[in-house]
């Protein structure tokens, strides 16, 4: 009886989690508006000095959620080069020294828009059945310590070293990004078997799982899962060494820029033939989980290692109000995006805009040093 409950409350969480999902940011925004200490700033000039954060946020967490990786590899760039420009007016950035944000607080705002858009992309991808629960939490469990590890890095390195830092993760993430099939489960994909001839009869269909889906193991390891339009997809959880040492990595540059995992754990997934639209959908709760744990970290760990200390009343609670309900926004307007739009023309643009970017990081870096 108590199972069957819980099976219920559980499909009826996934059913309505639209209303879930965008209750949230309201919450969150209340709460901020209400408690959250802002010095001896305050009034509606103040709340609504970054109005215009809004679209570009929910732009960015559209495209970042189709092709499934870090919100803040588009977010930290984005406040590093075009929040200066439109805050001084100018295009000269030696015009941009007293409206630029710190790189301390870029990854914060950064991390805490993301955590909330990823997790509104992940219960998406739990409700299709496409999470791999079992495999998402070894991950998570595998990249905690090189998230809080590189969380805490980010506050004593030089500012000089962080871009150079930036700019070689954006390099690599867009080397993958160009380089990988990040195709949302269509036909013919080597990694995936889609319909592959089972029946309603023979195939996983759980209680509480919404449509035909439903997740079977079997004594040997192998998974058959079943997503909500009823395809199938067959693999097994082997390789955690291999999947171990690209999060272990992109751990380190998530806590650090506040992205990374998302970009090396997709490639690791697909290389240990975790089916593309599972890799995907685990890759969002995964990122997700890191992203709320660096933010946390960002946001009290500073005085742990001798750092800069991040008073509370210095987060620009006046900029997440409106990047928070952006990134949720974005987060489930980026399946409907993924079945409208070809992935492999978002993904070549996102990854030339990476390498665009890592350039400016490095000249950057270099006028920094000389």
């Amino acid at each position: 009886m108590e199972a069957s409950r819980t099976d219920r409350v559980q499909k009826s969480f996934l059913k309505y989690q639209h209303l879930f999902v965008f209750t949230a940011p309201v919450l969150f925004v209340a709460g901020v508006f209400l408690f959250a200490p802002t010095g001896s700033q305050g009034g509606m000039d103040y709340w609504l000095e970054y109005w215009w954060l809004l679209p570009f946020f929910l732009l960015g967490a559209t495209i970042v959620n189709t092709v499934g990786i870090s919100g803040s590899a588009l977010f930290v760039p984005f406040l590093i080069f075009i929040f200066p420009i439109i805050t001084s007016g100018s295009l000269n950035p030696s015009a941009w020294t007293e409206t630029a944000l710190s790189p301390e607080t870029i990854v914060k705002v950064g991390l805490i828009s993301e955590s909330f858009g990823l997790s509104s992309s992940a219960v998406a991808f739990i409700q299709y059945g496409l999470v791999d629960r079992r495999l998402a939490l070894t991950l998570v469990g595998g990249a905690v310590p090189f998230v809080v590890a590189g969380a805490l890095l980010s506050f004593v390195i030089p500012e000089v070293v962080f871009h150079g830092l930036l700019g070689v993760a954006l390099l690599a993430a867009a080397y993958l990004l160009l380089t990988t099939d990040l195709g949302h489960g269509e036909s013919g994909s080597d990694t995936e078997a889609v319909a592959d001839g089972g029946t309603a009869d023979d195939l996983p269909d759980d209680a509480d799982k919404l449509g035909p889906a439903g997740v079977e193991t079997d004594a040997d390891g192998n998974v058959t899962r079943v997503d909500r339009e009823g395809d199938d997809y067959k693999y097994t959880r082997g390789g955690y060494l291999k999947r171990f040492a690209n999060y272990s990595v992109g751990g380190t540059f998530q806590g650090l820029a506040g992205f990374g995992v998302g970009e090396l754990g997709i490639v690791s997934m697909l290389s240990t033939k975790v089916p593309v639209r599972v890799a995907i959908g685990t890759n969002h709760i995964v990122v997700a989980m890191t992203a709320v744990l660096a933010s946390v970290v960002h946001v009290f760990g500073g005085g742990l290692v001798g750092g800069h200390v991040l008073d509370l009343a210095e987060t620009p609670w006046n900029m997440v109000v409106f990047t928070v309900p952006a990134t949720v926004t974005g987060g489930q307007i980026a399946p409907y995006v993924s079945n409208a739009l070809e992935t492999e023309t978002i993904k070549k643009g996102v990854g030339g805009l990476f390498g665009i970017i890592s350039v400016a990081l490095f000249l950057m870096a270099a006028g920094g040093v000389l």
